[in-house]
């Protein structure tokens, strides 16, 4: 798909600097919104409709907030193919709506390690599901847009602007190639601070 149609996005975010316009400017453009704890407050605070991850999931976050977006309600519309007619019966099976867009930012685990943390309480600023929905987006470039850093906010609207509504596949791929070089690091940094201790 050369050019992909943004109406329904998941905007779970550590920084939320930047947030509020690009949650405006999504709703200004007819974008449905689903978010997870801390980014719902912030968006619900400002005006913005939004539909809890837990109502697509139909299940809590559980665990402290370990688990909130590992379901296949989630993860299903991130991964299908939507050029792929099998992968889009099995979302109408299961009544499973796409996303187009996957804005996620995670946890600082640099601030953790500078802070000095003891190990327990550092491994509980390691990301799971954000590095989870960055990589599945990723992966699946051609079927939606990854948005993995605030710094690209402006030229994701930007893009939105120029196309209609719509974001390109140089974009995306450009965003897909950001995120697996940022995970990399994330990862290595969480390796080297396990393996220190």
């Amino acid at each position: 798909m050369q050019f992909l149609p943004i109406k329904r996005a998941l905007l779970s975010v550590t920084d939320k600097s930047g947030l509020v316009d690009l949650a405006k400017f999504l709703v200004q453009n007819q974008v449905e919104i689903v978010s997870t704890g801390g980014t719902k407050r912030k968006l619900e605070e400002n005006g913005i409709p939004v539909i809890s991850v837990s109502e697509v999931t139909g299940f809590p976050e559980i665990l402290g907030g370990r688990v909130k977006t590992l379901h296949p309600h989630i993860h299903a519309g991130v991964l299908a193919d939507k050029d792929n007619p099998e992968h889009l019966k099995t979302l109408e099976q299961f009544k499973i709506k796409p996303f187009d867009l996957i804005c996620v930012n995670l946890y600082n685990f640099a601030q953790a390690v500078e802070k000095s943390l003891d190990l327990r309480s550092a491994i509980e600023q390691i990301d799971i599901g954000g590095p989870t929905l960055l990589r599945a987006a990723a992966k699946n470039f051609h079927s939606l847009c990854v948005l993995p850093a605030t710094k690209f906010y402006p030229e994701f609207m930007a893009e939105l602007k120029k196309n209609n509504g719509q974001v390109s596949l140089d974009f995306r791929q450009k965003m897909a190639a950001f995120t697996f070089a940022m995970i990399s690091e994330y990862d290595k940094m969480i390796a080297d601070y396990i393996g220190e201790k």
